[in-house]
């Protein structure tokens, strides 16, 4: 798979806890794609793509590293992206 649709991939990382919410969460302009502001839920994202995302009064930065056919517990999402945000180790 090169590439997913921006809401599945959203749920399928644990970034939100349903596909709804995740589809919401674009359409109401709180992602974006290499700093240009998606409100297309189907967008396609791709590897290496860098998503800024606006959740309940933080902001996250997300580099797609990877896609899954389905939604995983935590520790399987936590592959799908680099937090960008994390300090180094």
């Amino acid at each position: 798979m090169e590439r997913q649709r921006l809401d599945k991939w959203l749920w399928h990382a644990r970034v939100v806890k349903a596909r709804t919410s995740a589809a919401a969460l674009v359409e109401e302009g709180h992602v974006r794609i290499n700093g240009v502001r998606e409100t297309a839920p189907g967008h396609s994202v791709k590897i290496g793509d860098v998503l800024t995302i606006g959740l309940d009064r933080c902001v996250r930065i997300l580099k797609v590293a990877g896609f899954s056919e389905r939604r995983g517990d935590a520790i399987a999402a936590r592959v799908l992206y680099e937090d960008l945000q994390d300090p180094p180790k």
